[in-house]
């Protein structure tokens, strides 16, 4: 009889109100992908370098030509140094380079941190290694860190913590007072950082990212993932990229080399010639920003009450007013019912700690975003 690695695991809710949407026709602002193409010129590049014969393994790190140019763009947002010939893989989305680093780290027995709500691959990926997690809420509705929380759940077995900011599912954003707290919680110790940053471009109303990267103390210690996918319409192309130390990316690429090898060819040959114009990535939180208050407009009639969404395109609804079930029975009903699709946040909680929320992804044509809240309104 086969003994499951992770016998609670099956079909993610990802998968599920996908499926539930296309079953009723519903709108699906479930699952997080944009209803936009990529740039013109980016598919235009593909096509391109396919022509052009780069078809065949890219080397295990990364074409060179995209490293550096990830490595320039470290320096001028960040005013972060990373070695492209030694500090910079390019991975196989987002996804990989999380497992990539999880797995080099942590051992049978260790304890990683992770924030809650937290993205549904943080837990699998750390039981994968044999680590145990351990977690800490953020505070609800704002969805900050409580430092001092976060400090109490520190033992002599903590070997990782895992940050993801912007945060998913709640849009919550860091700042540089976070970054220096963290910094003072963590200065006698020799815990490492993970920090899942893969909606960097999309941050609102003249805030800005506060990447791991910008603190000189928490980069000597800190993997920082980031993703093509979000930040160019791109997430069907699973090409993403972990900065990290020296010495980290060196255990990294272990694992990654075993994982994957390498990543496709043509489209980081497209994207190191599509990054040289940084304009692309510049207008993609107006963009956002224009659709999240589109939406939020459009239900300000309704008995729905959205929370702050500071980042990411995903926007969390109080529902309480509308219903007393909870929020997997509700965002089920509300696809059935109601045709528009939805993620219940409880199933990003280890114990479903359940807030009367849903998540919607507003990466929609406005046409989209209009029509789903005019059947949200009519609730």
């Amino acid at each position: 009889m086969l003994s499951s690695k992770l016998p609670s695991v099956g079909m993610t809710i990802f998968t599920e109100m996908t499926n539930l949407a296309n079953a009723h026709g519903a709108i699906n602002l479930s699952q997080g992908f944009p209803e936009f193409d990529p740039h013109p010129l980016l598919q235009e590049l593909v096509l391109k370098y396919m022509r052009a014969g780069r078809n065949q393994y890219a080397p295990m790190q990364g074409v060179v030509a995209l490293r550096e140019v990830i490595a320039q763009k470290a320096r001028d947002l960040y005013g972060a140094t990373y070695d492209p010939a030694a500090e910079i893989t390019v991975t196989a989305g987002a996804t990989e380079a999380l497992f990539a680093a999880i797995t080099a780290v942590v051992h049978p027995g260790d304890e990683v941190l992770i924030l809650e709500p937290a993205y549904d691959c943080y837990i699998p990926m750390v039981r994968l290694s044999g680590g145990r997690p351990v977690f800490v809420p953020l505070n609800h509705p704002s969805y900050r860190v409580d430092w001092e929380a976060f400090r109490r759940k520190i033992t002599p077995r903590t070997r990782l913590a895992i940050l993801n900011f912007p945060h998913n599912p709640s849009g919550a954003i860091l700042t540089p007072g976070d970054l220096a707290a963290l910094a003072e919680v963590l200065r006698d110790t020799r815990i490492l950082l993970l920090s899942d940053e893969v909606y960097e471009h999309i941050v609102f109303d003249g805030r800005t990212h506060s990447s791991l990267c910008t603190h000189p103390e928490l980069r000597e210690r800190s993997f920082v993932v980031s993703s093509f996918a979000k930040t160019y319409h791109a997430t069907g192309w699973k090409v993403g990229y972990c900065l990290a130390p020296r010495p980290l990316s060196v255990e990294f690429q272990k694992v990654h080399q075993y994982l994957v090898f390498s990543v496709n060819a043509p489209v980081q040959h497209a994207l190191a010639e599509f990054m040289q114009d940084a304009s692309h990535a510049a207008g993609l939180a107006a963009h956002y920003q224009s659709l999240r208050d589109l939406l939020v407009e459009r239900l300000a009639g309704s008995r729905f009450r959205p929370l702050a969404c500071h980042g990411t395109f995903f926007l969390m609804l109080d529902y309480s007013a509308v219903s007393a079930e909870p929020d997997l029975a509700f965002a089920r009903r509300l696809t059935r019912e109601h045709r528009v699709a939805a993620i219940p946040p409880s199933v990003f909680h280890h114990d479903g700690a359940d807030h009367r929320l849903l998540r919607l992804c507003f990466a929609k044509t406005p046409a989209t975003l209009n029509e789903a809240a005019e059947r949200l309104g009519r609730i």
